[in-house]
């Protein structure tokens, strides 16, 4: 679908700089009739004076015809040589047949894999080069040109576009575009052509009169064009306007990438002064095996030691962990990088980490002597130079119903034989907002409070159905342990070596109800079982967005059904279940692009908003005042979040004038850093039905083309069509066509 369109201009028309001598073919049908009279020769015949005096009569009208004819034929001859020239009329003529003002939309994609880098350039400068190309030359062009450039990350977010409809001209217009192309860089988000495409579809009812060309720079990576079913119908869009569209390819091959797609920290207790994992993943978006790869590591702006992955095999992903320790509380930032590579947006991670002093646990014991709780506690906090960053608080079951559980990370139900009803709403309430609790039984235990108000036939926080108290037979053949440990979570330490484990003896349980198995659709699952195959630990999750987790261990936390508290295992496993309960910081981290919404109490802070943006402490990037949101509150939003790193909001309180900062990370998205293209017989192939024309940027020399004006090579196609019709009629009226029944005649005479 692609041409070329001429360059030439001659008096009313322009078109390629052979057209005019094209016309000379013109003449070729007056010398065919030339030579066919100069093959005459006069032979005298008497019937054929009878034919001289009748062509006498009527030769005025049959010369007429015959001149006719011949200009037909040679208008059609003419029409042929300007639909293979494309001729373009002036837009001044091209107005009387629909041609208007030519206005130039420039798409052109800033998401950072447009940062793809090679020799001494990039995919950004070469789509920036084309828009300089295509402005120099419309602005040589004599007919009326607008010019309007949109980067894809503007079209969202009602921001407005770099240029919207400029007057093209070869002073103000070609400074003002150069200085808008200078500070232009690549963003890093990863947003698509769909939104700029439906945005000029939209506007298309305000565009009447005038040509529209789209053109359309990007990387054409698999990303986007792999299956593009949306974007292809919103070209079709286009070209149900007439939008004439133009994609412009501005890499020449794939590169190879690396990537940081994930950052955080492992699930379990993170608290000041405490030691815990973090996770790094790095992908390998190329297509051979990388070795040695280091990852520098930075925790608030300070380098700590890199680590280094042995091997990402091609397409795969690998994760490594590394130990910190922030012995201050408070928010920190970790940051990760990889070297320089084509791409390197995509080299840096941000994590931000909320520290408190401690992590704070509720212990119910039901209990007199509260000898489970103080069981727990000593395995949490075991005090003295061991930091454990865990606070356990031991109350009574009554605490439940008059106390709220908005500060506690996890709460145990130790031993207890009934609760509450509001006691059983409140644990309800803290598991659906993503808390854990965690349940022992022992003597105290009631197993038809249990099986009614927290089991409730699977639909309750309790994972079993009890049976009764049961005693674990002692095993003097084999010796087996008693514990084996089936899942993970909370034994996922013993399930490759339960040598330790054996060292528990378990007297006595809670059996379960005969027969009961998991059921198959349910979070339910086993963790450890009894020599006996009984179930030991238990563990499911609970609410509409399985937010809550519960675990249950069938036995004492008190050294009463067993030795476990004697035992260097029964340490660790608190802290698992401690961990598993917990559960993981929810990752605050926000993908580039996204808006940055501030809500605060009005009450208790102004209403300006000041805003700081990656790299730059020491300006704001945007201070405005919040408004009014629902329940009170201000409200204050944003949408230059173009840059990943640690954006901060800056608040300052009512009633002291205190500064208050709040911060924000934003992080790239990673599937954009696969720079795997689509070439353009692969785009072609999904693209069916689409008009289009496709370049390399290196190669792109079409502008011209869209510049001229008025395009009549398809009107000249349909005059052509009706010229050779209205021929054919004319020619069949000027030939002689003897009678189908002459023939018959001739030979009665003969007779």
């Amino acid at each position: 679908m692609e041409s070329l369109y001429p360059p030439s201009v001659f008096p009313g028309l322009y078109t390629l700089a052979w057209a005019i001598p094209s016309l000379a073919i013109v003449a070729v049908p007056v010398l065919i009739h030339l030579i066919n009279m100069l093959r005459h020769r006069r032979v005298e015949w008497a019937a054929m004076e009878f034919l001289l005096i009748s062509q006498k009569k009527h030769r005025t009208w049959i010369i007429l015809k015959q001149l006719l004819l011949l200009l037909l034929r040679m208008a059609a001859v003419a029409a042929v040589v300007f639909i293979v020239a494309q001729p373009l009329l002036y837009n001044q003529w091209g107005n009387l047949l629909g041609g208007a003002t030519t206005h130039h939309i420039v798409l052109v994609d800033d998401s950072f894999s447009m940062s793809d880098r090679w020799g001494d350039t990039s995919a950004f400068n070469e789509a920036k080069k084309v828009i300089r190309r295509l402005a120099e030359q419309a602005a040589e062009q004599s007919e009326r040109q607008a010019f309007t450039l949109i980067r894809f990350s503007q079209c969202g977010g009602g921001r407005k576009p770099d240029m919207s409809k400029e007057t093209v001209n070869k002073g103000a217009f070609l400074d003002s575009l150069s200085s808008v192309l200078n500070k232009l860089q690549v963003s890093d988000t990863a947003v698509g052509p769909a939104e700029c495409l439906r945005l000029i579809i939209d506007q298309t009812g305000e565009s009447e009169g005038e040509r529209r060309v789209v053109y359309l720079l990007s990387d054409y990576r698999a990303k986007e064009w792999k299956e593009p079913a949306e974007l292809r119908n919103l070209l079709l869009e286009l070209n149900a306007s007439g939008t004439e569209v133009y994609l412009i390819n501005c890499v020449d091959q794939m590169r190879p990438n690396l990537a940081i797609t994930s950052l955080a920290p492992v699930e379990g207790i993170r608290a000041a002064g405490v030691s815990f994992f973090m996770k790094v993943t790095v992908r390998n978006f190329g297509k051979t095996t990388v070795r040695n790869v280091p990852v520098l590591l930075e925790e608030d702006g300070h380098g700590r030691p890199a680590i280094t992955i042995a091997e990402i095999p091609a397409g795969q992903s690998v994760t490594e962990q590394f130990e910190v320790n922030f012995p201050v509380a408070g928010e920190h930032v970790i940051t990760a990088r990889l070297e320089p590579d084509a791409v390197a947006a995509d080299n840096r991670r941000y994590c931000l980490l909320n520290i408190p002093a401690e992590v704070p646990v509720l212990l119910i014991d039901g209990s007199p002597d509260q000898l489970d709780a103080k069981c727990i506690a000593w395995a949490s906090a075991p005090g003295g130079a061991v930091r454990t960053g865990i606070r356990p608080q031991i109350e009574s079951p009554r605490y439940l119903s008059v106390k709220t559980l908005d500060e506690f990370r996890a709460v145990y139900v130790l031993n207890v034989e009934r609760l509450e009803k509001s006691a059983i709403t409140a644990l309800e309430s803290f598991l659906e907002a993503g808390g854990g609790v965690g349940f022992f039984v022992g003597e105290n235990t009631s197993a038809a409070f249990f099986n009614s108000q927290l089991y409730r036939n699977g639909e309750g926080i309790f994972p079993v159905p009890l049976k009764a108290p049961a005693e674990l037979p002692i095993d003097r053949v084999e010796q087996a342990p008693c514990i084996i440990p089936v899942g993970p979570e909370v034994f996922q330490d013993f399930v490759d070596d339960s040598s330790l484990l054996a060292r528990v003896l378990v007297q006595k349980y809670f059996a379960v109800a005969d027969g009961w198995r998991p059921p198959a659709e349910s979070t339910v699952q086993i963790l450890a079982r009894l020599r006996n195959g009984a179930p030991l630990a238990v563990r499911k999750t609970w609410g509409k967005d399985a937010r809550g987790r519960v675990a249950a261990i069938l036995t004492t936390a008190a050294p009463v059904w067993n030795n476990w508290t004697s035992e260097p295992t029964f340490v660790p496993i608190v802290h698992r279940m401690h961990q598993y309960l917990v559960g993981k910081t929810p990752d605050t981290s926000r993908l580039v692009g996204a808006p940055l919404q501030v809500q605060f109490s009005g009450s208790e802070y102004l209403p300006t908003i000041w805003v700081f943006t990656p790299g730059d402490d020491s300006s704001p990037a945007a201070s405005f005042d919040a408004t009014t949101g629902s329940g009170g509150m201000k409200e204050g939003v944003f949408t230059e979040t173009d840059r990943a790193g640690v954006y901060q909001v800056r608040l300052t309180r009512t009633a002291t004038g205190d500064q208050e900062i709040r911060r924000y990370v934003y992080n790239v998205d990673p599937d954009e850093g696969d720079l795997t293209t689509v070439s353009r017989q692969e785009l072609a192939q999904r693209l069916e039905a689409v008009k289009y024309q496709y370049e390399q940027a290196s190669a792109f020399h079409y502008a011209v083309a869209a510049m001229a004006g008025y395009n009549l090579g398809e009107k000249l196609l349909y005059i052509l069509v009706v010229l050779l019709m209205i021929e054919q009629v004319l020619a069949y009226a000027c030939s002689y066509h003897p009678s189908a029944r002459q023939p018959s005649a001739a030979k009665g005479g003969a007779r």
